[in-house]
C-alpha cells in the first residue's frame, strides 16, 4: 500500500518546529499544523456551493502540499513562499526526485504523475487549492495566538501581527472565511479542533517523537486515502474514508484521550465512554454547525442507530445507515460507503509506528513495548482485508526501522 520510508517521512514531520525563533508556551509543530488545515478546509469546501468543489480532488492537492513540506524540512513558511516565487520550477524538480522511489509504484505511477502535473500546473484543481490556502492561513492565525501571548516585548512582533491579519482579506469570498472572522458558531469547532495539539499520544511514557492526537489523526487519515485508492475506491468512498478517519478522535476534544489498555480492560468503561461521547457531541460540537453539514458529520463521527457510536464500522448510507461485512458491492457514490474495519487497522499502523519510531530512536519504556506487541497481535488477527495486507505492512515497517 504504501513505503516504510514514505511513512516514516510523514512522521517526520511531526519534528519540524513551526515559529521556533519566538517564544512558545507549547511546542508547534508541521503535523499539527498540516491537520488542523485539513480539518478548516473541509469546513470552508462544506459551506461552498457543493458542485464548485470536488472533495477528492481537495484531499489529494492537500497531501500534495504536505508531501512538498516534508521534504522541505528547514526552511522557514515564509521564506519558503518567497523562494517558490523565484524558484518554484527547480523547487519542484527537487522534491520530485527525492520522493520518486516512494510514490512511483502507487497506483502504478499515476498517483506520481498526478502530483508531478500538480506541481507544475497552478490551475488544476484550482479552488481546491485556494480553500487549502484560506485554510492554512486560517490554522497559521491560530497557532499566531499562541505566539502572541508570549513574544509581545519583541520589537517587531506587532509588525507580524498586523501581516497575519491583513492576509485574511484575500479569502474573504469565502463564506467559512468570513464567519469565522466574525467569530460566529464554527469558530468553537475550529478552536477545539487546535486544542488537540495540546493533547499527546501515549502521555504515560516519554517518546520521540511525540505526536498529538491532532496530528495522529491525520496519519490515519492519509493511510485511510492511500487505503481507498488501492482498492480503486468510488469518489464518495475515498471522501468519506479520508474525512472519517480525519475526524476518529475529534470528539476527545471534550472527553481526552483514555488508552486503549484502559478503555477495553475495564468491563463497561468503553460503552460508558462512548455513551458520554454522544453526549457531549449533540451538547457541544453538533449545534455550532451549519445545519447542512449535521447529518454527514454525524455520519463520519459513527453516530448511528438510537444512541449509538461506532467510526470503525463498515458503514453504507443510501435510504438510512447499514452496517455490512463486505464493502465490495457497494463501490458507487449512492451508497455513501466508508470502510471502518480498514480504518481502524490504519489506526493500529500509526500506533504502532509511533511506538516503533520511538524504541528505533532509543527511547523505549514497557507501556511502548507492550503496546507495540498488542497492536501487533491484533493486526495479524484482523489486519487482512481484502488484497491489503496491514499486518504484513507492520512488519515491513519493523524490518525497515530495525526493531
Amino acid at each position: 500500500m504504501l513505503s516504510p520510508k514514505l511513512i516514516e517521512q510523514f512522521f517526520g514531520a511531526a519534528s519540524i518546529q513551526r515559529w521556533n525563533d519566538y517564544p512558545r508556551m507549547v511546542e508547534l509543530v508541521e503535523l499539527d499544523k498540516q491537520a488542523h488545515k485539513f480539518i478548516i478546509a473541509y469546513f470552508l469546501a462544506k459551506m461552498e456551493d457543493a458542485e464548485s468543489i470536488n472533495m477528492v480532488s481537495l484531499i489529494e492537492a492537500g497531501i500534495f502540499e504536505f508531501l512538498r513540506r516534508v521534504v522541505v524540512t528547514d526552511i522557514r513558511p515564509d521564506v519558503f513562499r518567497r523562494a517558490l516565487q523565484k524558484k518554484e520550477k527547480e523547487i519542484n524538480v527537487w522534491v520530485l526526485s527525492q520522493l520518486y522511489d516512494s510514490l512511483s509504484d502507487i497506483e502504478n505511477g499515476a498517483f506520481y504523475k498526478r502530483f508531478e502535473t500538480y506541481l507544475n500546473s497552478p490551475n488544476m484543481y484550482k479552488k481546491e487549492r485556494f480553500i487549502l490556502k484560506a485554510a492554512s492561513y486560517m490554522a497559521t492565525k491560530w497557532e499566531f495566538s499562541i505566539v502572541y501571548q508570549t513574544s509581545q516585548f519583541l520589537n517587531n512582533i506587532d509588525r507580524v501581527k498586523e501581516a497575519v491579519d491583513e492576509e485574511i482579506e484575500d479569502y474573504y469570498e469565502l463564506i467559512g472565511v468570513r464567519k469565522m472572522a466574525m467569530n460566529k458558531k464554527i469558530s468553537k469547532i475550529i478552536d477545539l479542533s487546535g486544542r488537540l495539539r495540546f493533547q499527546k499520544r501515549w502521555a504515560q511514557t516519554p517518546r520521540i517523537p511525540e505526536t498529538s492526537v491532532l496530528g495522529h489523526m491525520l496519519i490515519v487519515a492519509i493511510l485511510g486515502y492511500f487505503y481507498s485508492l488501492s482498492i480503486k475506491a468510488c469518489d464518495k468512498r475515498v471522501e468519506n474514508n479520508f474525512f472519517c478517519a480525519l475526524f476518529h478522535d475529534f470528539p476527545e476534544a471534550l472527553t481526552r484521550d483514555i488508552i486503549s489498555p484502559v478503555k477495553y480492560s475495564v468491563s463497561g468503561l468503553d460503552d460508558i465512554i462512548s455513551e458520554f461521547e454522544i453526549k457531549m457531541i449533540e451538547e457541544e460540537i453538533l449545534p455550532y454547525l451549519p445545519e447542512n453539514i449535521v447529518a454527514p458529520f454525524k455520519y463520519l463521527l459513527g453516530l448511528y442507530g438510537d444512541n449509538h457510536k461506532d467510526e470503525f464500522l463498515n458503514k453504507i448510507n443510501e435510504n438510512g445507515i447499514d452496517i455490512v461485512e463486505d464493502l465490495s458491492a457497494y463501490n458507487e457514490d449512492k451508497y455513501n460507503p466508508i470502510d471502518g474495519f480498514a480504518l481502524k487497522n490504519c489506526d493500529r499502523i500509526s500506533a504502532f509506528i509511533e511506538a516503533t519510531l520511538s524504541i528505533s530512536h532509543g527511547v523505549k519504556s514497557k507501556e511502548l513495548i507492550q503496546g507495540r506487541e498488542y497492536i501487533l497481535q491484533k493486526l495479524k488477527e484482523k489486519g487482512k482485508i481484502g488484497n491489503v495486507d496491514f499486518y504484513a505492512l507492520a512488519l515491513e515497517i519493523e524490518t525497515y526501522l530495525g526493531v
